[in-house]
């Protein structure tokens, strides 16, 4: 019953990380580059949430909704002011670079408003525990809505992708930029319509972290970033499914490894594990390999 509970939770846990890796993949398979200030946009959608809850006494719901919006409108506005400017930079570097700048500058902006002690989060879940096998295994009401939030965001986002207008232009936009302008699709638009759905999944992601392990501070979205960038690595980044798949085995790994073998070198076993997958298949296991045109 042990090993059921462990995995429950890992399933949680790693769907948290897949929720956020869809943004890294995403934003990867279409823009080509890697946004690392996304862990940060977590952390804000964090404090976001709390701050409507606590100062202004709002519900739980609208607290999320309002999280979901202030992310949006971040990730819309960090990919014009940072990101779009260097675009066409002569070295992917210059754009790297300014990530990392971005997340640095989050961080500290939230440090100066909200201090660097963590903040203890309320649980915006309404749904109770649910005991099954006679009450010797619990599942708590934040590992359901979690695992359902990304199983409902993954078919949502899938469908978007394959089935609309907009969908249909990120997939062209990811395969050749040059060619989906000359079609009339507005290229820049797509882009910042991409870094807006990443960053309001980031709000969801960081709102469900926060409400499973409820605490927060400005470093909160930090290792969570790292670690689902390694799981849309695990999975084949700029594969949706890829990422979907590496979250979870990544959030089982942690947990497993934290109970049967070590919480100290938990860390140290999920990113040996991505290690090994890389060695055996490089693109990841849903990743494809592209062929570069010379």
């Amino acid at each position: 019953m042990s090993f059921l509970s462990y995995l429950i939770n890992g399933i949680s846990l790693g769907s948290v990380y897949a929720i956020i890796a869809l943004g890294y993949t995403m934003v990867y398979g279409i823009a080509k580059m890697l946004n690392f200030a996304h862990g940060d946009v977590i952390m804000v959608g964090g404090y976001a949430a709390l701050t409507m809850m606590l100062s202004f006494s709002a519900n739980p719901l609208i607290a999320v909704l309002v999280a979901i919006v202030v992310c949006t409108v971040l990730g819309i506005t960090i990919e014009a002011v940072a990101y779009r400017p260097l675009r066409e930079a002569a070295s992917p570097l210059a754009v790297l670079i300014t990530a990392i700048g971005v997340s640095y500058l989050l961080q500290n902006v939230v440090l100066l408003i909200f201090g660097s002690n963590p903040k203890s989060f309320q649980s915006v879940v309404p749904v109770p525990d649910l005991k099954l096998a006679g009450g010797a295994l619990t599942v708590s009401g934040e590992t359901i809505v979690t695992i359902l939030s990304c199983i409902v965001i993954m078919t949502v986002l899938t469908l978007f992708i394959n089935k609309t207008k907009a969908g249909q232009a990120m997939l062209a936009v990811s395969e050749d930029k040059g060619a989906a302008q000359l079609m009339g699709i507005n290229v820049n638009g797509t882009i910042a319509l991409t870094f807006a759905i990443g960053s309001g999944l980031a709000a969801v992601a960081g709102v469900l972290l926060c409400s499973s392990y409820p605490s927060l501070s400005p470093y909160t979205g930090s290792m969570p970033g790292i670690k689902a960038f390694v799981a849309a690595v695990f999975g084949g980044i700029g594969s949706i499914p890829g990422a979907m798949i590496g979250g979870i085995l990544l959030g089982v790994i942690e947990i497993l490894g934290k109970a049967y073998i070590s919480s100290q070198l938990a860390d140290a076993i999920v990113f040996a594990v991505l290690i090994i997958v890389l060695l055996v298949k490089p693109t990841g296991l849903l990743g494809k390999k592209i062929q570069e045109k010379v």
